[in-house]
Formats: C-alpha cells, structure tokens, sequence
C-alpha cells in the first residue's frame, strides 16, 4: 500500500477539507478482503514486537488524535490484538490533574515514554495543548505560565518546542509515527446517535461531546496549523481516513508494520562465550536421567 496519500509533507500548508477525504479508500481494497490483509499485518507487529524487545535499541511511540467517536480506541484494540502485552503499553491523557499543571505541559507524556524495546500508544497526546487549549484559551489560565504570551506567539513558540523535543527522542532511539484519524462531522454524528440507542454504548458518551462538536470549524483550524507546523522529515502526520474503521485500522497497521520493517531489527547475536554456555547447559541436560 502507498502512503503518501496520508501523509503530510513536511514543509507544507495543507487543507483537510480539500486534500483528505474522510471517506476514502484504496480502490483495490474491499472490506471483506482487507480483514484478511489486517490479520496478517497484525502478525507481522507481533513478530517485529519480539524481534524489537530483544534488539533493545529502539523504541515505538505511536500517536493517535482525533475527534470523538473517529475510532481510537478500536483501532488500538484490533492493530495491537495480537502483541505481547509486555511488550507495550497505552496511556490515555484526559485534562491534566493539579499536580501535572504544577510542572511544564510535556512534563506528564515524557514520564510515560516508552522504555527501548517497547511500543507506547498515547491516546490524546501533548498536542492537546495546541489543539483544545488553542480552542479554549482560558484553559491557559490554569497553567500557572510565568508570563503569558501573545495568542498566535504561544502557538508557535510550542510549536517549536514539540518539534525539537520529537527531533531530540528520534535521536535517541524512539521513533515516532503520529495517526489523525479524520472523521467527517455526518459521520461522528451517526456514531453518537448509535451510542445514546445502545444501552451498551452509553458509557462511551457524554454531553460535553456535543459541546465540542460545537467549536468544530475550530477545531479543524487548529488541526490544520498542527500539521502544517509540526509535520516534520523526523516525525511527519498521517491523516487517516476515519469514515470506514476497518479501512482505518488496515491502514495504521500497515504503517506500523512499513517503519517497524525499516528498522532492520535483528535478535541479538550470541559472543562465543555465550554459545559455550549453552552448550554446556544442553550437554547437562541431555544427561539427566
């Protein structure tokens, strides 16, 4: 599968509404035969999970934004069904709590970094800090900021300081894949109508999802700046069409399991001394009654 279709280059000044189509999908692609192509493509993150822990060089983190309803949470849930749950780990970021406001905004998601060898989901990320607080800026309030800068300057100034953090952690060994799964404003509508006639689904809804739904030109706005400034050659977007869940699942995990593939992981090779060790031990057990 090509990716360039999803990806935003860096550099650029993109339109969601003109560029990505929500609903969009590969036309060779069919729903019946994509579960086919998502099962073996989530082996293949299983296998290449393995291969990383072992390795311990790299890490995975992997970002997931969206609107409500787009399908986060599915589609963590089937892409990494099948890896070892020792091997990763998902952090759901909601508004901060009275001690992470008492520390800088990136302060919360880098205590919850992935160790080398492991995979870590944010589900939300630091960038709800230029996504909601750009869309609510009175929540700038709150965050006790020794001096409070102009409305567009604090935008680009934690621009900037999320590009070099993200250039900072690639260079150490943690690579970065970022996923906005973009769903239409009909189609998030239909999800939340299914939520509230399903007794099941009520859990998953609340009035305040309407409320933001509300500031959604907003929200658009402020994604679009997102990507036309942080989208960057170390750690580029992926805007995923969202409309089809099981063409958005097909398409995250084949990105993962393309830049897992590009880091060339390899098992550790054994020193000889080691091999000797080994040895001896099948020897010993070999003569065991």
């Amino acid at each position: 599968m090509n990716h360039d279709a999803f990806i935003v280059p860096p550099n650029s000044k993109i339109s969601l509404q003109k560029d990505y189509d929500t609903a969009y999908k590969v036309d060779n692609y069919q729903k019946i035969d994509a579960a086919s192509k998502l099962q073996t493509n989530i082996q293949q993150i299983a296998n290449y999970q393995n291969i990383l822990y072992a390795q311990n060089t790299y890490a995975l983190l992997i970002i997931f934004q969206a609107m409500d309803a787009a399908g986060k949470d599915s589609t963590i849930k089937h892409v990494m069904s099948g890896v070892n749950p020792q091997g990763f780990q998902v952090f759901n970021f909601q508004a901060p709590s009275t001690e992470e406001l008492d520390h800088d905004y990136l302060w919360r998601t880098t205590r919850a970094l992935p160790e080398r060898g492991r995979i870590g989901i944010f589900n939300r990320s630091y960038y709800e800090e230029v996504l909601v607080v750009r869309v609510h800026p009175e929540i700038l309030l709150k965050q006790q900021l020794p001096h409070f800068p102009k409305e567009n300057e604090i935008w680009q100034q934690r621009f900037e300081e999320i590009n070099n953090f993200e250039k900072y952690l690639v260079n150490n060994g943690v690579i970065i894949l970022k996923f906005f799964l973009n769903l239409s404003k009909s189609e998030q509508k239909k999800r939340f109508l299914k939520r509230i006639d399903t007794p099941e689904k009520h859990w998953k809804f609340a009035a305040s999802d309407v409320y933001a739904r509300s500031s959604w030109d907003d929200y658009m706005e402020a994604y679009e700046a997102v990507f036309n400034h942080t989208s960057t050659e170390w750690a580029p977007w992926y805007i995923i069409p969202a409309d089809r869940k099981w063409f958005t699942r097909l398409v995250v995990a084949d990105i993962i399991c393309t830049k897992l593939a590009e880091l060339n992981l390899k098992y550790p090779t054994v020193s000889d001394e080691h091999r000797q060790q080994l040895l001896q031990a099948k020897y010993m057990l070999e003569q065991e009654d």
